[in-house]
């Protein structure tokens, strides 16, 4: 919020940030970037995670120019002196739950709180897609952006016809991120928000067995061929392995040639109520094609 010049917003650690005015050179974590920018808030320089390497991932962007909005680079090149760079007035970050800025040094993390405002929205397990979104929208509110509410409308609409085109199951929707040319990471669907939104739709998402990873089983090619999806929702984020490299995988291979759709997924996608409704479409377009045929 905003009163008589000066701002304050609590975030999903309980803590509340303020400031003496609203603040209007925003430092993200690149998918919080993307978000409000996709919401009206023209964030000033966005960091990465340990995935990413000097350069924003095209994956994770958005709408972000990379002519307007500086990147300061990743993992352990981001220390407080870099995150200050160019005087930022409200940082904001993301966690997975604990309150922990995702791809930041917890050390970094509290030193950077002693100099500049710090917002962290929680986008895990925890929140549901529609209310990491509309958590989103309230940040952004409170930044001076005047986010429409046709926005959750759209979201909305998208859910309806999601649900509409799942009805009477039967197609197998897996996501994954491929590794290499031996495995792939099978996701987890309880543990991605927009994941268990499919689920909770109707869309037939493929659990992968228990095991060790908390987020992702880790499957070889001919595991995950063998579980048969129908539609592949694919990781395209810099740090998985291009699927131009897994032509010559024979797994592979034969999960096209047994006609699976595969469909671009972005696991750190943009919160807002617009982008959700964007991707809730792509799936009940797969969906609706599946059936087509």
């Amino acid at each position: 919020m905003a009163e008589q010049g000066g701002w304050s917003f609590a975030d999903d650690r309980g803590r509340v940030a303020e400031a003496e005015r609203r603040p209007s050179r925003v430092l993200a974590y690149v998918q919080a970037g993307a978000t409000l920018w996709d919401l009206g808030v023209r964030s000033w320089s966005v960091f990465g995670s340990g995935h990413d390497g000097a350069d924003i991932d095209p994956a994770k962007a958005g709408e972000l120019p990379p002519d307007e909005v500086v990147c300061l680079g990743a993992g352990t090149a981001l220390d407080v002196d870099a995150l200050l760079r160019g005087a930022p007035d409200l940082v904001v970050a993301v966690s997975y739950g604990g309150g922990q800025a995702y791809g930041l040094d917890p050390d970094t993390a509290k030193h950077l709180e002693e100099h500049v405002p710090v917002v962290v929205i929680d986008v895990g397990p925890s929140r549901t897609l529609a209310g990491t979104s509309d958590r989103f929208a309230e940040l952004a509110r409170s930044l001076g952006a005047a986010v429409p509410s046709h926005a959750a409308e759209e979201r909305e609409a998208a859910r309806g016809r999601l649900r509409d085109a799942a009805q009477g199951g039967g197609v197998r929707v897996m996501a994954l991120s491929p590794a290499d040319q031996d495995q792939a990471y099978v996701a987890r669907p309880a543990l991605w928000p927009e994941l268990a939104a499919l689920h909770e739709l109707g869309v037939g998402l493929v659990d992968p067995p228990p095991g060790p990873g908390i987020n992702w089983h880790t499957a070889p090619w001919a595991e995950v061929a063998a579980l048969a999806p129908r539609v592949l929702l694919t990781d395209v984020r810099v740090n998985a392995a291009p699927l131009s490299r897994l032509r010559a995988q024979p797994d592979w291979a034969a999960l096209l040639d047994a006609g699976t759709l595969v469909v671009p997924w972005n696991p750190e996608p943009l919160c807002s109520a617009h982008a959700h409704a964007r991707f809730l479409s792509t799936v009940a377009d797969a969906l609706d094609s599946v059936h087509g045929e």
